[in-house]
């Protein structure tokens, strides 16, 4: 049971393994498919076992933690969970990305599909269109991305987990906001983008942008706040102010999800087909350093995650100039 499970920091060394997945092996899921603990995965089984509570205005203070050496083992991953959740809520990826893959280097060759003739209708003898699949050309070195938040064990012991998981969550998210824009930076590189109409943006040079894609349909839009700002004050956009209300995006009346993102420049609107275009490449998941976390009681906290992109599908991204200088 999960109560007498032997906690110990070499959990985290587990070559192929996380934590939750190491303790998972030894407090399988499945003996609780009947019992109040349901739901709950490994690591929030021994949260349970130490009664510590990490949610809520009478979460537990951050010593609860250390107040065995076991217990103290579970404080890296909580701090890796709280990082990653921070990430999670600040990703454009989950409206831009088609696939999320992992390698074990610290580069990678992304494959990039190309399709030959202009119909699938093929007449008696005649050759058939291909489609191809290739390696890219070059290899692409994944980019790390870290932070270290500088807390002596005194300044933080008597801090309610739920405040201290806000300044964790910031942390994952201040790397989010900057993995965004390289994901917009590797995509767009090599695109010439189109051109609008007039001075300024208007509906219809949405609407062109959007047929632009002929082969592929446009999902989602990636804008800055200030490009966004003026698609929204459009007329035509009015009547869809109420997909915010009811769900937090804003789609354009063919059905363009908006996405902001400040790391965004240049007055440049990014099209994508989120079924086909993109590939983000993980070296790694969020990484903590558990081993100083748990002897040095967190007079350090450094996160890091390693991370590329690649274009699958040609033509499945595109760009706007949304101003004419």
């Amino acid at each position: 049971m999960y109560n007498t499970i032997k906690l110990e920091k070499g959990l985290y060394s587990i070559t192929g393994k996380t934590f939750t997945q190491a303790l998972a092996e030894l407090d399988p899921d499945v003996n609780y498919e009947n019992t109040e603990l349901k739901g709950l995965d490994a690591f929030e089984r021994q949260l349970k076992r130490f009664d510590i509570k990490v949610k809520g205005a009478n979460s537990d203070r951050v010593e609860k933690f250390f107040l065995s050496t076991e217990s103290a083992v579970l404080f890296p991953e909580y701090v890796r969970r709280t990082i990653k959740q921070g990430m999670d809520e600040n990703s454009i990826m989950g409206k831009v990305a088609a696939a999320v893959t992992y390698t074990d280097g610290i580069d990678f060759r992304g494959l990039t599909v190309t399709k030959s003739g202009s119909s699938d209708v093929v007449k008696e003898a005649a050759t058939m269109p291909v489609t191809s699949v290739r390696l890219s050309s070059a290899n692409k070195t994944l980019t790390k991305f870290a932070r270290r938040l500088s807390c002596s064990y005194e300044s933080i012991r008597k801090q309610r987990l739920e405040a201290f998981g806000v300044i964790l969550k910031n942390l994952g998210a201040a790397i989010s906001r900057d993995v965004n824009g390289l994901a917009m930076s590797e995509i767009t590189t090599g695109l010439t983008p189109m051109s609008i109409a007039g001075s300024n943006i208007a509906y219809s040079d949405l609407a062109a942008f959007w047929a632009s894609m002929s082969d592929h349909n446009m999902t989602t839009m990636v804008c800055s706040p200030a490009v966004m700002a003026k698609i929204l004050a459009l007329s035509e956009m009015k009547y869809c102010v109420g997909d915010y209300m009811a769900g937090g995006t804003v789609q354009t009346p063919y059905g363009v999800t908006l996405v902001k993102c400040p790391q965004l420049t240049g007055d440049i609107a990014v099209g994508i087909d989120q079924s086909c275009a993109v590939e983000m490449v993980l070296g790694t998941d969020i990484v903590v350093d558990f081993d100083q976390l748990i002897s040095t009681q967190c007079n350090e906290i450094s996160c890091s995650i390693m991370v590329g992109f690649s274009v699958l599908t040609n033509g499945a991204v595109k760009t706007l100039k949304t101003s004419a200088t």
